[in-house]
């Protein structure tokens, strides 16, 4: 009999694997509306969709590996992450989806969002506040107009998997929408700078890097919190803090 094995679970959802089968348990359902709707339009390999009785989806396991980790080697060639940049310019180029998505924010209000967590991050001694202070400015860079693509919307490098140097498919849909093509590379980056060149090589077309910097600096800010109050370690080598401090 297949082993149950709890991948991630906090008070917000759960995934569990049983065999070649994950088990996502998710009391917002609008989230699992996006990730089913979003797998099927996407032009990019995704799990299938086994079945869906509230609150569970049941997918099929994705083959391959994951890319590499936050805080973790990559398993991946440089060649692989190329992959990984051009399967995620496909995906930009895609139409967009009909729905906006539950992270897209405007440059204001992206602005006015990080502002209040920088404020909690320091008031709390979650973080100093010269760090705090030093990326905010580093930040600054991504919080300008984009022109909207379809994005995953949480590319992390744990969501993209390959077969040597073939994506084979890419997971976790449920933060999908209209949003920053460069936070998607940002994402799948953070932690991760020295194959920021092979995903620009494989995306195939001129990005601004500093953006991409900014952003790193962004996400990192704003999930900081979020991530010690779920039982997680945004202090581990390689991870949020890390990646706060390469800044400095």
């Amino acid at each position: 009999m297949d082993e149950v094995e709890v991948v991630v679970a906090h008070s917000e959802r759960a995934t569990l694997r049983v065999g070649d089968v994950f088990l996502k348990v998710d009391t917002d359902q609008a989230r699992v509306d996006v990730e089913i709707e979003a797998m099927a339009l996407v032009p990019v390999p995704t799990p299938e969709v086994l079945w869906r009785r509230p609150p569970v989806l049941a997918i099929s396991a994705v083959p391959g590996t994951a890319l590499g980790r936050l805080g973790g080697p990559s398993n991946g060639s440089a060649a692989a992450w190329a992959a990984a940049g051009a399967a995620v310019r496909q995906l930009h180029e895609a139409p967009l989806p009909p729905w906006v998505g539950r992270r897209r924010r405007g440059p204001e209000e992206l602005a006015a969002e990080l502002d209040g967590e920088c404020e909690l991050l320091v008031a709390n001694g979650i973080l100093p506040a010269g760090l705090v202070t030093r990326n905010r400015q580093v930040a600054e860079a991504a919080i300008r107009p984009w022109t909207a693509v379809f994005t995953h919307g949480d590319l992390q490098v744990e969501h993209v998997f390959v077969d040597g140097d073939e994506v084979t498919g890419i997971i976790d849909w449920s933060e999908a929408g209209r949003g920053d093509a460069l936070f998607d590379l940002a994402t799948l980056t953070l932690g991760h700078e020295e194959h920021l060149g092979d995903v620009i090589a494989g995306y195939g077309t001129d990005v601004d890097v500093d953006v991409i910097r900014a952003w790193w600096s962004l996400r990192s800010l704003l999930g900081v919190r979020w991530l010690v109050e779920h039982g997680f370690d945004p202090s581990a080598p390689g991870c949020e803090v890390d990646v706060l401090k390469s800044r400095m």
